[in-house]
């Protein structure tokens, strides 16, 4: 009895244990450039994002993690706070609103290139069996400024759950496993998941965005990374 206890913890646990995974799905829908290298846009509107989730929050702490990566692909990307005001002072601060504009007039308040539009799809801390599975995804749209054509799209989802190392005790491991996915529950971790989806939406090769005129060794150069498909 005793052994088939131990059997039936250690499965239970190995059960769990299988349950822990991090990942993460890129889109695959955006590989022809020819739009975006046309545009040849040198400088990103970031907007306030579109929130189609029920989190309240999400909205502020997904736009704080926004802009960074899209710079480093060698763009200007204007200032959030700035942005945030003039919209304000314009009406536009709400994004349901804001989405349902024309571009054009982004272009005369902002004289930006381009503006990158962003709905929150889901954010979410989910537990289940003694695991906590937190989920962020995104969507990404890039539209020029001067025209309000659509240049560049990217999806982004991403889920994390965290893992108890093991320590070779399987009820020591299934305890443990509990206490971080209580932890996790608590205090779900979304912002490395955003960081890290941002990163994703604007830096890889293929579904990314080529890279801008502030990174001259690259910019027009990546043409294999970024293709134009030949008519």
């Amino acid at each position: 009895m005793r052994n088939s206890l131990k059997l039936s913890t250690k499965a239970l646990a190995i059960a769990v244990l299988g349950l822990v995974t991090a990942c993460a799905t890129p889109d695959t829908r955006t590989n022809d450039f020819s739009q975006f290298r046309a545009a040849d846009p040198h400088s990103i509107l970031v907007l306030p994002a579109l929130n189609n989730t029920g989190a309240v929050e999400a909205p502020e702490f997904f736009l704080s993690t926004v802009s960074q990566p899209f710079a480093q692909r060698g763009y200007y990307v204007f200032p959030a706070n700035m942005v945030k005001s003039l919209l304000e002072e314009n009406g536009l601060s709400d994004p349901a609103l804001l989405y349902n504009a024309d571009a054009k007039r982004l272009d005369r308040l902002f004289g930006c290139d381009t503006a990158l539009y962003l709905s929150i799809e889901k954010w979410e801390s989910k537990y289940v069996v003694l695991a906590t599975s937190t989920s962020v995804a995104f969507n990404y749209e890039l539209r020029s400024c001067e025209t309000g054509e659509k240049i560049w799209s990217n999806y982004q989802e991403m889920q994390y759950s965290p893992q108890a190392s093991s320590s070779g005790n399987p009820l020591a491991d299934l305890i443990a496993q509990a206490v971080i996915a209580a932890i996790e529950k608590g205090s779900p971790n979304y912002m490395p998941l955003a960081q890290q989806a941002n990163a994703m939406a604007a830096g890889l090769r293929i579904t990314g965005i080529p890279a801008g005129p502030y990174l001259p060794e690259t910019y027009g150069k990546d043409l294999v990374d970024f293709p134009v498909q030949s008519e």
